[in-house]
């Protein structure tokens, strides 16, 4: 998993630091930088993967807009400095992306990041034969810090390149009901598009799965009228529709489909199916996670999608504004993590990571959704962060 993670000069971000668990929640106002956190970590997988067009920024989750505007603004010099990112795992093993862009009309983002592969190759032409003159010329103080060097380096050489394909697939969902509705078939990403494009098929292909179809609608029981839901085999070409059974309904009344469901049901299965599926990224992140949910939902929603991502080996990085969501969140686990989103005096996005307070003895605990709206965990609006 990727530990670290540091941003400089992207929009409301000067600088900032992350230590990232498997599920990792963000929360404060509008505005104080928690999409642009994602953001950035989206633009760098782009440049992992070497697609730095706009088209293909903005199908990963990126509000694309101006060059000079995506970066740090507090200053004018800044607009024209490189955006810069780091991940990692700990201090000695990282990948890190230099962004910069001209400013000109149609120009490109270019990633000014040392190339692995220049780095590499040259050092695997002292393993061939036919550069004996080559490594004859090189006196033996070199050759022997060389070698050190290749033994020591391999494993973060292996994590670098681990790191950087584990980021490349990194995406920021956020479902729209339109695309959940009607079942939007998959677009340029796949299997899952960001808004929800897609959920059809990988449904289809999840459904080959027995184990995992029975547990998908295990976990759409959170809806207390939920029985069944079934994908019928004779659909024309095209067509494309599940049919849903409410346990409340006369039994001989027929399924109905997907487009007189609520929204809810919707957006839960488009989770289940993105944590579940082995098809789907590791690492991404879904923007208000929050949406469409009824505040205990939210709650329940957030404890099972813990254990989806500990169980299929998912890392994802959750942004809301609804503090039921924090009544979901085990913070006695370090592998789930708080940290409120806020600007200092200078506007700057700050990330502050909340560890639970002991409960004094003999008090009564405090729920994190009631100790958010009491302000005792900050990123309400009105708040400044002065000494930062």
């Amino acid at each position: 998993m990727i530990r670290q993670i540091r941003i400089e000069n992207y929009k409301s971000i000067q600088k900032l630091k992350l230590e990232l668990g498997r599920v990792t929640v963000l929360i404060g106002e509008n505005g104080s930088g928690k999409s642009n956190i994602l953001e950035a970590i989206a633009l760098s997988a782009a440049a992992a993967a070497d697609k730095l067009d706009n088209e293909f920024l903005a199908s990963r989750g990126i509000r694309v807009t101006e060059a000079s505007l995506m970066r740090a603004a507090f200053d004018k010099n800044n607009v024209t400095q490189q955006i810069k990112i780091y991940f990692g795992e700990n201090e000695e093993i990282y990948f890190d992306c230099l962004l910069q862009n001209k400013n000109e009309p149609y120009s490109k983002w270019i990633n000014e990041t040392f190339n692995l592969d220049s780095v590499l190759k040259p050092l695997s032409l002292l393993n061939h034969s036919e550069h004996p003159s080559l490594i004859k010329n090189m006196d033996e103080g070199y050759l022997k810090a060389l070698k050190n060097f290749n033994k020591a380096s391999e494993q973060a050489i292996h994590a670098l390149i681990d790191n950087k394909n584990y980021l490349q697939a990194f995406l920021i969902y956020s479902p729209e009901y339109h695309c959940l509705r009607n079942f939007k078939e998959e677009g340029q990403i796949q299997p899952l598009g960001i808004n929800g494009e897609g959920l059809f098929k990988l449904l289809q292909v999840l459904s080959l799965d027995k184990n995992k179809l029975t547990e998908i609608k295990d976990k759409l029981k959170l809806m207390g009228w939920f029985q069944d839901f079934k994908i019928p085999q004779s659909l024309f070409v095209g067509e494309r529709a599940i049919q849903i059974k409410d346990r409340y309904l006369d039994q001989e009344v027929a399924y109905f489909d997907q487009k007189s469901t609520n929204e809810g049901f919707l957006f839960l299965l488009f989770y289940f199916c993105l944590f579940i599926s082995e098809d789907t990224p590791k690492f991404f992140a879904s923007d208000n996670i929050d949406a469409s949910l009824n505040p205990k939902l939210c709650r329940r929603l957030v404890k099972e999608l813990a254990n989806l991502a500990k169980n299929y080996e998912k890392q994802v990085i959750l942004t809301t504004h609804n503090p039921a969501i924090l009544d979901g969140l085990n913070l006695d686990d370090d592998e789930q993590r708080l940290f409120v989103v806020s600007r200092n005096r200078l506007g700057y996005s700050r990330a502050r990571r909340f560890l639970k307070p002991e409960t004094p003895e003999g008090e009564k605990l405090v729920k994190m959704s009631e100790a958010f709206l009491r302000g005792y965990i900050g990123g309400l609006p009105g708040e400044v962060i002065i000494n930062d």
